[in-house]
């Protein structure tokens, strides 16, 4: 099995922007299906890669994100989800987790082949970050389950053009599959 990561998008949200009363609701229901996500992603020591938004605050970094978004109107929404001491951690500006971050290098540095997408919003950074995995020839599978939406039918459309023209897995939380446990004192693969 080609080696997985699981991608984390924009679940440490401080929910104070103007379609967050739409959003809210739906991330209460993907909120189980990323906990499971990260659960078993951690169990398989898989790697797990929080791509966020930095709320256009350029002086922070991912400890000052978490508090902000902690501290937000829905701290509820991001506490079961926050960072273990292993999470990896990228600040991205746009929609897309690759668009002038160091995401890619970072997955070829970790050997990933594949990425099980999770996060928020489906018909926005889910599915622009899905493309631009795409396009770097990485396997891409979307949990269906575990990603929130403003527009449900927006989000459905999304979704349909991430199978169909992106190539993506679509399914569920229960199906995801991660790597297997690495043998004791084994660690990453040579960077060069």
């Amino acid at each position: 099995m080609p080696r997985t990561a699981l991608i984390v998008i924009d679940m440490l949200n401080t929910y104070a922007h103007e379609d967050a009363e739409a959003l809210v609701p739906s991330v209460r229901e993907a909120l189980p299906g990323v906990t499971t996500l990260l659960k078993h992603a951690r169990a398989s020591d898989s790697p797990v890669i929080y791509v966020n938004d930095n709320f256009g605050d350029w002086r922070s970094h991912h400890g000052e994100i978490l508090r902000t978004a902690l501290d937000g109107h829905h701290g509820d929404l991001v506490e079961p989800v926050a960072p273990d001491g292993k999470s990896l951690f990228v600040v991205k500006a746009r929609h897309s987790i690759f668009f002038e971050t160091p995401l890619a290098y970072l997955l070829g540095q970790l050997g990933t082949e594949r990425l099980v997408l999770c996060g928020q919003v489906t018909e926005q950074c889910v599915m622009y970050s899905a493309l631009d995995a795409h396009i770097r020839h990485f396997d891409v599978a979307v949990a269906v389950d575990a990603v929130a939406h403003i527009d449900a039918e927006l989000a459905e459309a999304a979704l349909r053009m991430m199978r169909c023209n992106m190539s993506a897995e679509l399914c569920a939380v229960e199906d995801v599959s991660f790597d297997a446990p690495r043998a004791e004192g084994s660690g990453p693969p040579d960077g060069g």
